[in-house]
């Protein structure tokens, strides 16, 4: 499921935008202020960041540049000055919406950034880093051209790793992102799972690389 932070210090704002992304089937975090909204996104690693300007503690500017990945980023704001909407782009925003804004176009908007992006998977869409290949429509995988039954919650680890490489994934981390914070089995799950993924994906079980003392990411070595 596509993960959206709103980070917004007018309730009614995030309740609408919740609303309306919720029924769009994303799963929809909310802060009301930017060191709320900096912890949810590192606890959570959402895949699009919606960031109104001026908030408590830190502002939409700020948090954009205490983000420590690349994840798109729409501004949502009353800040329609060009000077602001020059300055959210050269902070990396993907769209600048000014408010008052219509929620069906900012969904739309969303749409667009996520599919731009590589983050919302359509029919058909495929993940490849050979000879490893991805399809998240149907959770197929295939390395070599030769199809991987993985069960789905392989396929949900290999996936999320797949879409953010060379990102060190802590297990508490993982389990929080894959599991819930309501799961019940320790660390060693991860470890478990991990290896299962490997064993499946053969050759390109190497992809997935154990950082001593940290957790795990998935990169390609460059020669």
């Amino acid at each position: 499921m596509v993960k959206i932070l709103i980070a917004d210090d007018e309730q009614d704002i995030r309740d609408i935008v919740t609303w309306y992304l919720s029924r769009e089937g994303f799963e929809v975090f909310t802060a009301a202020d930017g060191h709320a909204a900096v912890d949810i996104e590192t606890a959570h690693l959402p895949d699009l960041l919606i960031l109104d300007v001026m908030m408590p503690g830190l502002s939409g500017w700020e948090i954009a540049k205490a983000v420590q990945r690349n994840v798109p980023i729409i501004f949502l704001t009353a800040l329609n000055a060009e000077n602001d909407k020059i300055n959210g782009f050269k902070l990396g925003a993907d769209d600048y919406i000014v408010k008052p804004f219509s929620p069906r176009e900012l969904v739309a908007r969303v749409h667009a950034v996520l599919r731009r992006t590589g983050k919302l998977a359509l029919p058909g869409d495929v993940l490849q880093v050979p000879p490893l290949s991805l399809e998240p429509g149907t959770q197929r995988v295939m390395v070599n051209e030769q199809t991987v039954e993985l069960s789905a919650k392989e396929f949900e680890l290999l996936y999320f790793l797949v879409r953010h490489p060379h990102t060190i994934f802590t297990r508490e981390n993982l389990l929080v992102n894959l599991w819930g914070y309501d799961f019940e089995g320790d660390e060693r799950t991860v470890d478990t799972t991990i290896k299962r993924v490997r064993r499946k994906i053969g050759i390109a079980g190497d992809f997935i690389k154990t950082v001593r003392g940290s957790g795990y990411k998935f990169g390609v070595d460059q020669s």
